[in-house]
């Protein structure tokens, strides 16, 4: 079974789309050695399904970057997507519960094509990022859209479908009935099950058009090359501040977890 994937799929005679995201390998390695609170990675784990669900429909190759900020136990989660699909993330917290408080939630698109970034902001209206996203999709697009994302250590989903128009003129029940499906779906069965088959069995009485399975993997490669640019433009003078202070010369890469140590002997090789 493939359970790192994206997938568009579209009610022919309904006018609503949609797409479906399942993360089980990708996620376990975001979440490898990070040892989050199970509501912290759920939340963070909704977050990525997120970015995937956006990425997967740019046009522009580019990168979808959420971020969350909160007064709550919650204080930040980012995550981003790839125009080819690779995620990664991350979360800062003060606490182990899914509080995240007053707040934003910004959406950014950056345009790698025209270097233009855009990006929206709204404030966190809603009990779950699930309701606050949909309330960004309100502002944003003015298009109705339903929601449901779950996650936990070892899989994650998201489903997301947009109304388009003229949907209530082609049918006037076939949003609340497709909904009222799709509120039925649970993380155990994107796991356990062929994104093709989940559709039609979730979606049984509807006529679908499943279109290409698209690959999703975690990407945050260790790479010293870049640290070592920003070393070198700090000089030598603050680089022997650090070593006399600290012994070695530290550098942490929150968003993929990774941690670069540099003693006396690294850093008198890095400037040679």
């Amino acid at each position: 079974m493939r359970t790192d994937y994206v997938q568009r799929f579209l009610f022919e005679r309904l006018h609503i789309r949609g797409r479906l995201v399942c993360l089980t390998h990708a996620w376990t390695q975001m979440l490898e050695g990070r040892e989050y609170p199970a509501p912290i990675a759920a939340l963070l784990g909704h977050a990525t399904a997120l970015t995937v669900l956006l990425g997967a429909n740019q046009k522009d190759a580019g990168r979808v970057t959420l971020q969350v900020q909160g007064s709550g136990r919650v204080k930040l989660l980012v995550a981003d997507c790839t125009a080819d699909l690779k995620v990664r993330g991350m979360a800062h917290y003060a606490g182990s519960g899914p509080d995240l408080g007053e707040g934003r939630l910004a959406v950014s698109f950056e345009d790698r094509a025209s270097g233009q970034l855009y990006q929206s902001l709204v404030p966190l209206e809603g009990g779950t990022l699930a309701e606050i996203f949909e309330n960004y999709l309100r502002r944003s697009e003015q298009r109705e859209s339903f929601l449901r994302l779950h996650a936990d250590g070892t899989a994650l989903c998201g489903l997301l479908l947009e109304k388009l128009p003229e949907a209530d003129a082609i049918d006037a029940d076939g949003w609340n009935r497709v909904c009222t499906l799709a509120g039925t779906l649970k993380l155990e069965e994107t796991v356990d099950a062929q994104p093709y088959d989940l559709l039609v069995r979730l979606f049984h009485d509807e006529l679908l058009r499943v279109f290409r399975l698209y690959p999703v993997e975690y990407h945050c490669p260790w790479n010293p090359a870049s640290v070592e640019r920003v070393l070198r433009s700090l000089g030598r003078a603050e680089l022997e501040s650090l070593l006399a202070e600290r012994g070695a010369v530290t550098v942490r890469n929150e968003m993929c977890n990774h941690e670069y140590r540099f003693d006396r002997e690294a850093i008198e090789a890095l400037l040679a």
